[in-house]
Order: C-alpha cells, then sequence, then structure tokens
C-alpha cells in the first residue's frame, strides 16, 4: 500500500486513486477484498473517516461493493470502467489543452504528429 500523501489534494481522492491504481494495475483484481477503512487509516495515519470518504466515493461509483459483515470487494468490469474514465480524463487534461496549445503556436498536424513520436524516444 506504499505510496505518499501529498498536501495539495484532498487526501479522501488520494485514498480514492490509490485503490483505483491497484485496481487498474491489477494489483487488486476484481472480486477482491480490499483492505479495510481502518486498516488504511492506520497505514497513512489517518483519520477513519477520511478513508472511509475515500472508499465511499468508490462505492457511489460502482467501482467497489460491500458484502455485509465481510468488507469491501472490487466490483466485477470495474478495471474496464476505471480505464475508459481515465482514458476520458486523459483525453480532456491533456490532448485539448495540447491541441489547442499547437494551433496557438501554429504546429501542424504533421509537426504535432512527429513530436509525440520524438517524446515516445525520451
Amino acid at each position: 500500500m506504499a505510496f505518499q500523501i501529498d498536501d495539495s489534494r484532498p487526501i479522501f481522492m488520494q485514498i480514492a486513486d490509490k485503490i483505483e491504481d491497484d485496481i487498474i494495475e491489477e494489483r487488486l483484481p476484481e472480486e477482491t477484498q480490499v483492505p479495510s477503512t481502518n486498516q488504511f487509516a492506520a497505514f497513512y495515519q489517518i483519520n477513519p473517516a477520511t478513508a472511509a470518504k475515500g472508499v465511499n466515493l468508490l462505492v457511489d461509483q460502482g467501482i467497489l461493493y460491500k458484502k455485509r459483515g465481510i468488507g469491501m470487494f472490487v466490483a466485477t468490469g470495474a478495471r474496464e470502467q476505471l480505464i475508459e474514465k481515465r482514458k476520458t480524463e486523459f483525453y480532456e487534461q491533456y490532448v485539448v489543452a495540447m491541441v489547442k496549445e499547437a494551433a496557438k503556436l501554429g504546429i501542424t498536424k504533421d509537426q504535432l504528429s512527429e513530436m509525440i513520436r520524438r517524446g515516445e524516444q525520451d
């Protein structure tokens, strides 16, 4: 569960992102149990309510579900759902901004494609 808490973002969102990363990278496969909010709280030395807020964010999105008396589990299809969500965010945050900046600077589509290919080699 190693990762550093970043002061620039709400902790509950970082907990949710960490769980998402673990699901996408298959450290938490579908239908496996996730650590409890008390385990997150103890490990990261945060308030259990903060950890619960991050977990509940994923429950609300259908990524995790609760088995009464047992704990939280990764839902079937969660990984694919998260990958699609991240692709949409990537497009909105990076691609749209890059294309707008390229247009502003007079960079053609061919030049932009070449820059991306060059970026893959670096």
